[in-house]
């Protein structure tokens, strides 16, 4: 198998991180995030979590997957970052016009099985109502055992207006 160059993208990401690393002066930081929060939220390139919430580096951890969903492995990363790195304070953000919405599982797994001739055991987690769907994720982060008491709180980023919309 030939060695493939760089793609335009990683050479710039490395060159930003040349210019980066050159002024970085963030080696004191802590471990634990200074707010003690904890921020799930959409992948969405369109939702910069630190600007939308006014976070700096430290601040908190932000976990993202598609969807903003409450996954098994986002609730890893909850359970790690409240009970080894004690946030105390968690926000879910989802968005408009998130491509969660704009699928159903079976027909894309149908689709990429055709695709590639593979059949993998792969759930998308699509959902139709962003709302409900919200909701579901908080009462599901409130819901496991080894998740801490704390407020859990759930927003709609409207990516038409940048604004933050309160589910409760």
């Amino acid at each position: 198998m030939a060695i493939q160059a760089p793609s335009s993208e990683y050479a710039r990401a490395l060159a930003e991180n040349e210019r980066y690393a050159a002024q970085f002066d963030r080696s004191s930081l802590p471990l634990p995030p200074g707010r003690k929060l904890a921020v799930l939220a959409c992948m969405d390139a369109r939702l910069t979590v630190e600007d939308v919430l006014g976070l700096r580096t430290g601040d908190a951890h932000i976990i993202r997957n598609a969807g903003g969903l409450a996954t098994d492995d986002a609730i890893r990363s909850l359970v790690i970052s409240q009970q080894l790195l004690g946030t105390e304070e968690v926000i879910v953000i989802e968005h408009t016009g998130c491509g969660m919405l704009t699928f159903q599982d079976e027909e894309v797994h149908r689709d990429l099985a055709a695709r590639t001739g593979e059949d993998v055991d792969l759930a998308f987690h699509a959902f139709g109502e962003l709302e409900p769907n919200l909701r579901s994720q908080i009462d599901r982060i409130r819901a496991h055992p080894w998740i801490k008491d704390v407020p859990v709180h759930g927003l709609i980023y409207e990516v038409e207006t940048g604004r933050l919309r309160n589910v409760a």
